[in-house]
């Protein structure tokens, strides 16, 4: 449609224009039309009212392509009405392909990073937004023609690490997975909370004899403990280390579970405690050129007061390193391992500041592919109750909600009846693909830009915005299409029908948008865009469904497209879905 009208605007009125001065768009529902150009940034070229230009455009494109069946004006907006011929032939071009609107080899190679947990806790709430987020972005990218290295940063090492290691010194007496029958990234995370209670404690001690709260601050001894046994680690103290590699394996072992669980992979793992040192030499090469300083107690900072941000540290005054410390060496090394065009950081919108300075310390070491860098910022996922606080023991736990989330599609899907002719695995599929779809749908389906209030019981509903409403709608259209094979009837691969109603040229519409559709979402790097597609391609099949019959309607050749329609609206949806990485059942 653009490319026509672009045409028809330059032989019109015999100049050459941008492509952006075309503004084609979906007409709205209140209006006749199937697309509607927006003519206001033409009339500097027509020199003529919104109306005339209108009217003028129309009748070109009328004689530039006979599948236009009329057109109307409304003030500045050309509405244009295509034939059904037209749409059956857009469908047959759609239905011939299994991934319609998929792109491929565009050559382009991107990097997305997420999940990145600390291995003093377990994977919580605000985690599994982050995984989906992260997968399915990934996803969604290589649909688009990318080449893209999923990876993962585990924040093994650090101040908040050493916390856990010392509550476990202190309080736990040689507990471990085995003897607790715990998973081990929850009983990390147990003394993670054991940590700050005892910090707490003493704090309290303190200030109760008469010492100024900022000062206690700066002298409660479990701290001091704790930036000594980091300072060991660096200095490769073998008890250290020895404790550091024992309850970081607990932890993999129990981060790798609920991974498989959510059902979220990586091509690639990077460590901070391989990657730190490379950040420290590059920070020692910034004091040579001096792009950085030392302070007078030995610490090295980088001043981007001249930039509009603050001083940053990059070095404690003992020589142990930040967060940021690492990020550098990280950067570094992915981009001497992989030739790579752009670094998708998928982290939370309160790290905003932090990405503006990684961004420009790089720049400021001479590395243009700085600019490359890209953060994924997303709002954090907020309860009824109100934010998490992992340290508090107030998260809500990813491997908890995963279970709540299938014993709850188990119980909903039971009491509407849907599990009743299914075999006990049959019903156990089911169960964990509804459950956990619900749960990615309603995290996915929402801008990652915003903050959001997660309720699990309104995640699982089979009507509305939700996942089980449309993984019940592909699981309808696979009854109908087995139906049809039990009638041995053979769907055709192309369709010769001419007479297709408004909800059907709706539904080849909705089809026809989706090579545009997964480019926006692999722009905008936002999955929302996607499930709410999704969501409009099953509400819209569900209100045909309702009105017209499929294998039930007297003439055969409608029989034999509406179910080559309802054929490629399940593929529609499954391939949408698999993009969030959700499965849909074929039976429910």
């Amino acid at each position: 449609m653009q490319a026509f009208a672009k045409l028809a605007v330059e032989q019109l009125y015999g100049v050459e224009i941008a492509s952006e001065l075309i503004q084609v768009q979906i007409t709205n529902k209140d209006f006749e039309g199937d697309y509607t150009l927006v003519v206001f940034p033409l009339l500097k070229i027509s020199r003529k009212s919104p109306e005339i230009t209108a009217n003028e455009i129309g009748e070109k494109l009328k004689s530039l392509n006979a599948e236009i069946k009329s057109y109307n004006v409304v003030k500045g907006f050309l509405n244009i009405k295509f034939t059904p011929e037209f749409w059956i032939q857009r469908f047959n071009i759609a239905a011939a392909k299994d991934d319609f609107g998929y792109s491929y080899n565009s050559g382009k190679k991107l990097m997305i990073e997420y999940s990145s947990p600390n291995t003093n806790k377990p994977l919580h709430l605000g985690h599994i937004r982050n995984n989906l987020l992260g997968y399915a972005v990934a996803h969604i990218l290589e649909a688009a023609g990318n080449d893209v290295v999923k990876v993962n940063l585990v924040n093994d090492r650090g101040v908040h690490i050493c916390k856990s290691m010392l509550a476990w010194q202190k309080f736990g007496n040689g507990e471990t997975p085995e003897s607790s029958g715990k998973k081990g990234d929850h009983l990390v995370g147990e003394y993670y909370v054991r940590y700050d209670q005892e910090y707490k404690r003493q704090l309290a001690e303190i200030i109760s004899g008469g010492v100024d709260e900022d000062e206690a601050k700066r002298n409660v001894p479990v701290q001091a403990e704790v930036q000594e046994m980091l300072r060991k680690w660096e200095a490769k103290d073998v008890e250290i280390i020895d404790l550091w590699a024992k309850m970081n394996s607990w932890v993999y072992s129990g981060f790798d579970k609920t991974y498989k669980d959510l059902g979220v992979s990586f091509d690639k793992i990077y460590y901070e405690s391989q990657t730190y040192l490379l950040g420290k030499s590059l920070v020692q090469e910034g004091l040579k050129k001096g792009v950085f300083f030392r302070k007078d107690d030995g610490s090295v900072w980088v001043d981007l007061t001249a930039d509009g941000l603050d001083q940053k540290l990059l070095l404690r005054s003992d020589d142990t390193s930040v967060y940021i410390t690492q990020d550098l060496g990280t950067a570094q090394q992915r981009v001497d391992e992989y030739n790579i065009e752009q670094m998708i950081y998928v982290v939370g919108n309160e790290q905003n500041y932090h990405f503006q300075v990684l961004k420009l310390i790089l720049k400021k070491l001479g590395f243009d592919w700085a600019d490359s860098i890209h953060h994924l910022s997303y709002g954090m996922v907020e309860l009824p109750e109100g934010k998490m606080k992992s340290r508090e023991g107030t998260v809500v736990d990813a491997d908890d909600l995963i279970d709540v989330m299938i014993s709850t599609a188990r119980e909903m899907s039971k009491e509407l009846g849907k599990l009743d002719a299914l075999s006990d695995s049959e019903a156990d599929s089911v169960c964990r693909m509804v459950g956990l779809g619900a749960l990615k749908y309603f995290i996915l389906k929402v801008d990652p830009k915003k903050t959001m209030l997660f309720d699990p019981k309104e995640s699982i509903d089979f009507n509305g915005n939700t996942g089980p409403f449309i993984q019940y709608t592909h699981a309808r259209i696979k009854s109908v299409l087995r139906k049809a094979d039990e009638q041995n009837i053979n769907i055709p691969q192309k369709s010769t029908y001419k007479n297709p109603n408004e909800k059907e040229i709706s539904l080849i519409k909705l089809i026809d948008t989706f090579p545009e559709t997964l480019a926006l979402a692999a722009k905008e790097f936002s999955p929302a865009i996607i499930a709410n597609y999704v969501y409009d391609v099953a509400k819209e099949f569900n209100q045909f469904y309702h009105e017209y019959q499929i294998l039930r309607e007297d003439d055969e050749e409608t029989i034999l497209f509406r179910l080559m329609l309802s054929q490629k609206i399940a593929m529609m949806i499954k391939n949408s879905m698999s993009m969030l990485g959700i499965e849909v059942p074929n039976i429910m």
